[in-house]
């Protein structure tokens, strides 16, 4: 079920990036991005519509999907 992200309280948004950017093997590409810049930049997809937000109730669990 997708959940806009606007729905989200900022400390439960920041936990749901945190958790996916410290996934391994998620790519940001060519070079090297802070913790802080990865978050800056997964807000930046959500605000324009290039990742949603999405809740799995069978496992009770949020995820974050690029939009294709």
């Amino acid at each position: 079920m997708e959940i806009p992200y606007t729905e989200l309280s900022n400390d439960a948004l920041i936990g749901v990036i945190e958790e996916f950017i410290s996934r391994e093997g998620t790519d940001y590409g060519h070079g090297d991005y802070s913790f802080e810049k990865k978050i800056e930049q997964v807000i930046s997809q959500l605000k324009n519509g290039e990742v949603r937000l999405f809740f799995d109730s069978e496992s009770e669990s949020c995820n974050l999907m690029k939009v294709k």
